[in-house]
């Protein structure tokens, strides 16, 4: 795998930086994107396979400058897992329609930027692996989600239309779903979160659906399921059971 390269947006910290040090492990070489430039120079101290690129998703030139010099230094991007996200729950009583467009801008925008940056060279090779980091959160809509799950129902559908469009073009196209995951995101939830998963269990599960056939990499699975089973409900039952279920959560 040393002669493999690896792209990753959203690397400072969480489930982005657990993923690159364990790719690293393995053997890849990786990229690193963020904005915060000294969070990413001291993870790439930690091993010589991880390179920073400080940049924001939200920049388009940024990314294509980025990618432009990621081939340069380390050879064409085999593997390019867009990860970088923003979190803050809303509500119906206190809707921000600017919050919103946050999301937006880098949840999908940022995905987006990445992908018009990284599709051209992989298409022009006819290979590579494209990854999506959505959430369960974009299986049905739930509380406390208005901005965060819309981004990410919408990023499962672009990874699907993707794939269809891969088909026969040799690149791989996976979309990644997880729970909760213990990062400095969830750490500002004041609910429960069922199923909470360390941040470096996720990234070994992340990194091992990668080289998997399946489509959608989802982890804790049991809680994925769950979540799936709940949503196959009528409309009114299922939202009179989320209702119970997060009573409360405001």
């Amino acid at each position: 795998m040393s002669q493999k390269t690896a792209w990753i947006t959203g690397a400072s910290s969480g489930i982005g930086a657990a993923a690159a040090k364990r790719l690293a492990a393995d053997g890849w070489r990786v990229a690193i994107t963020a904005r915060s430039e000294d969070k990413l120079n001291a993870l790439a101290a930690e091993n010589d396979l991880l390179k920073a690129y400080a940049g924001d998703v939200t920049d388009l030139a940024q990314m294509k400058d980025i990618v432009r010099r990621i081939e340069l230094d380390l050879g064409h991007i085999d593997l390019v897992i867009l990860n970088a996200g923003t979190y803050k729950h809303d509500v119906m009583s206190a809707f921000s329609a600017e919050n919103f467009a946050h999301h937006l801008d880098i949840n999908l925008q940022g995905v987006a930027n990445g992908l018009e940056a990284v599709l051209p060279p992989m298409l022009e090779r006819q290979s590579g692996h494209i990854a999506l980091v959505a959430s369960v959160a974009g299986y049905r809509g739930l509380p406390r989600s208005l901005s965060y799950g819309a981004t990410k129902a919408a990023l499962i559908n672009m990874a699907e239309a993707l794939a269809i469009e891969m088909l026969d073009k040799g690149i791989k196209v996976q979309v990644i779903n997880p729970g909760f995951i213990k990062t400095p995101l969830t750490d500002k939830n004041d609910f429960p979160m069922p199923m909470l998963m360390d941040v470096d269990e996720a990234a070994d599960k992340l990194v091992k659906g990668l080289s998997s056939n399946k489509f959608e990499i989802t982890f804790p699975w049991a809680f994925a399921f769950l979540l799936k089973l709940a949503g196959l409900l009528p409309d009114k039952l299922y939202f009179r059971l989320v209702k119970k279920a997060t009573a409360g959560q405001n």
